[in-house]
């Protein structure tokens, strides 16, 4: 049986990073990436470019927890003893149990540190031991090297592409790579391998 609630204040934790929920007072936290780093959301469906953008990313992210469609967390780096990020549940879907994983995001200086591998790690024992979860889904933009290659190295299958999927913030369409991690994936090697690489 699932017990997930947005209702309840998860904090995720090991040796190296914190996840906990994203509060409004974390546009502090977070906006010297919005102001100084507009990069990190060149492949977003929302930015948080710029003060103003930070707060309504911020303020719909929360509003979303609230409305039970999403579940924010916002990153701590426990090496550097600084706040290095974004990421969230969505699309949560309680009877099907199953939900996404996106929205993540981390300030450059956190790229290649293995804080990401950590963080997923947390999430899909969080998603799987925890609340019973039987499928996570991931998606990018399919041009998005980057990211899709940090998918498939913590055991994320691809599923396919959607084709013109959705609008990008410039008006153009983009292609929608779908990757998933299910439970018995989970079961039979996914977490074992995981955990190899963060240890």
């Amino acid at each position: 049986m699932n017990n997930f609630s947005c209702n309840e204040d998860y904090f995720l934790e090991d040796d190296i990073v914190l996840l906990r929920p994203l509060k409004i007072d974390d546009i502090n936290n977070l906006l010297p990436f919005a102001l100084y780093e507009p990069e990190l959301w060149k492949y977003s469906l929302t930015s948080a470019a710029g003060e103003d953008n930070l707060i309504k990313y911020v303020r719909t992210a929360i509003q979303a927890r609230s409305e039970k469609k999403e579940y924010p967390f916002i990153v701590f780096d426990k090496r550097t003893k600084r706040y290095a990020g974004c990421t969230r549940f969505y699309d949560i879907q309680i009877q099907q149990n199953t939900l996404q994983l996106g929205y993540t995001w981390y300030g450059r200086e956190f790229w290649g540190t293995g804080l990401n591998k950590h963080c997923k790690f947390l999430l899909l024992q969080f998603a799987f031991d925890t609340m019973g979860f039987e499928r996570v889904e991931f998606r990018a933009d399919n041009i998005n090297a980057r990211s899709i290659a940090a998918m498939k190295s913590i055991g994320c299958k691809v599923e396919g592409v959607l084709r013109s999927n959705t609008f990008k913030p410039d008006g153009t369409r983009r292609d929608s790579i779908i990757l998933s991690i299910i439970k018995q994936d989970w079961i039979d090697e996914g977490k074992l391998f995981l955990l190899h690489k963060i240890q």
